[in-house]
């Protein structure tokens, strides 16, 4: 304490006071926090009561995760208080966001048992900006949708179609966005998609082909799932009666067609995963029930 200055505190009594450390302190007044408000003869630093109040209010801002620097463009009148709020909100924001992501991919990762170099894939996929990823999703709709003879309004309807992550997603929305990024980048999987939708648009001037009912109806599904339900096989008569109440006169040759290109290119999970990116309540994976649909066409036309 300064003899000429009773009121005065020097470091170690302020921090006796403020229960930090002198080392705390002594940091924060390098940087322009917390200035002595005077050195002693010897030249040590001296604060007082407007210190203390200074220190409370710097350990609020610290706490708040506000860095030094903005701290002390709060204290200098750089910027208020709630200038500095605003902007430290949106970066918490963007670090949330950040860590959603990370907990997202690291947990695909855990339920994969995925190697290294898949893990860095799945990051890559995962933190692909909002543009990339519209390119990833127009690229694959060039090549499935691109070029099919369909009515404009369908056309329209192509065009428009996206899926795309929210701004601030949910780790199911990213682990499913991965899935279905790596999905529809597979040559594969387009090719196989491509056929598929060619099997089940309808042309200009003509109706829906004969398998568009299985993928369009969630009846047919439905009625699949009951009879599962009942323990009816695909190969016996019941199931046969269904087929006949379900098509009617319609080409079975040509439904089973439609069928399988579906199941092969695993539509059922691709519409599954765009339901989970978008955050929509999907009806569940039916490829089970479709596949049984499908042993019960080839039986009827072996029959």
């Amino acid at each position: 304490m300064d003899d000429g200055r009773p009121d005065v505190l020097t470091i170690g009594r302020l921090a006796h006071r403020t229960g930090l450390s002198v080392r705390t302190l002594r940091f924060w007044s390098d940087e322009g926090a917390v200035p002595p408000v005077a050195r002693s003869a010897s030249g040590y630093r001296l604060y007082d009561a407007g210190s203390v109040a200074r220190v409370e209010l710097v350990r609020t801002l610290r706490e708040l995760g506000l860095g030094l620097d903005e701290v002390c463009r709060v204290l200098s009148g750089r910027a208020t208080v709630a200038e500095v709020a605003d902007a430290h909100v949106a970066a918490l924001d963007a670090q949330i966001r950040s860590l959603k992501v990370s907990r997202a991919v690291l947990s695909t990762v855990a339920t994969r048992g995925s190697t290294a170099e898949e893990t860095a894939l799945m990051n890559r996929l995962a933190r692909l900006s909002a543009a990339e990823r519209e390119q990833v999703v127009d690229e694959f709709k060039e090549e499935v949708f691109g070029g099919l003879d369909v009515e404009p309004s369908v056309r329209d309807r192509f065009r428009a179609y996206n899926v795309d992550l929210p701004d601030d997603p949910t780790p199911e929305q990213v682990d499913a966005w991965i899935e279905l990024a790596e999905l529809v980048q597979d040559p594969g999987f387009r090719a196989r998609l491509r056929t598929w939708m060619e099997l089940n648009t309808p042309a200009p001037g003509q109706g829906r082909p004969p398998g568009a009912s299985i993928w369009w109806a969630r009846q047919v599904v439905q009625t699949v799932a009951a009879a599962r339900k009942r323990g009816v096989a695909p190969e016996d008569p019941e199931a046969g009666g269904m087929l006949s109440e379900l098509f009617g006169d319609t080409d079975r040759a040509a439904v089973l067609r439609s069928l399988e290109a579906g199941i092969e290119a695993g539509a059922e999970r691709y519409r599954t995963l765009v339901a989970r990116v978008r955050g929509q309540d999907a009806s569940p994976d039916a490829t089970e029930e479709l596949e049984w649909l499908a042993r019960s066409l080839r039986t009827a036309g072996r029959a």
